[in-house]
């Protein structure tokens, strides 16, 4: 088995999904959030710092997910669906991993065939109205990232992993994978780009990578 993993937001889709889901509040709670989603992507401030912070502000409900889960695919990166659907068929198990939240990101998932997502749980009340999420998931704070792709390792003795994303998230598991590469599609972060082994502006060049 060898694994490709992909972060979600900025990456196989243009959208940040905390940022959609904020955005459905208005322009001023979109500002707010967008700027701390930037800061942490930015490795400016902790990630841990603002995750409950921004989804007090925003209280996402069923019908949220639903929305930006449907805009996820509606933004998808160009060549991601085709791209995927080479490395499967070389041989690559695909698997998102994503400080983003499960429900949301399902429909991209679907869509693009891949079948694990490894993200954050949303919790909703009888009624749709939000109830929480899975603070104890790892991707919500600093290295959790490590942490799963460390979990992957020991469940499937992958023989090869290979990371993709925007991130400083992302760029943190550079130690624990194969190949970290730098994805600047959508976000080029100067970070990101010195850090990696290797960038690409369009996910179909991670072929040629492999």
């Amino acid at each position: 088995m060898k694994l490709i993993c992909f972060d979600c937001d900025s990456t196989l889709s243009s959208i940040e999904g905390i940022d959609e889901l904020a955005r459905l509040r208005g322009p001023g709670a979109f500002a707010r959030i967008q700027a701390m989603t930037e800061d942490a992507m930015n490795g400016k401030i902790a990630l841990e710092s603002v995750f409950g912070l921004r989804l007090e502000a925003i209280r996402p409900g069923k019908q949220d997910a639903e929305a930006v889960g449907a805009s996820y695919v509606a933004h998808v990166e160009p060549t991601a669906a085709a791209t995927v659907g080479v490395l499967a068929r070389a041989g690559w198990t695909p698997v998102i991993i994503s400080g983003g939240f499960r429900q949301v990101i399902r429909p991209l998932a679907d869509f693009l065939g891949i079948g694990r997502i490894e993200a954050v749980d949303l919790h909703f009340a009888d009624d749709g109205s939000y109830a929480g999420y899975d603070s104890a998931y790892p991707s919500t704070r600093t290295g959790g990232k490590i942490e799963i792709i460390e979990r992957l390792r020991g469940e499937l003795s992958p023989e090869r992993i290979v990371m993709v994303g925007d991130g400083v998230s992302d760029l943190e598991t550079r130690p624990v994978v194969d190949l970290f590469v730098g994805y600047g599609g959508f976000s080029a972060r100067e970070k990101v780009r010195l850090g990696a082994a290797a960038f690409i502006w369009s996910l179909s060049e991670v072929l040629a990578l492999l």
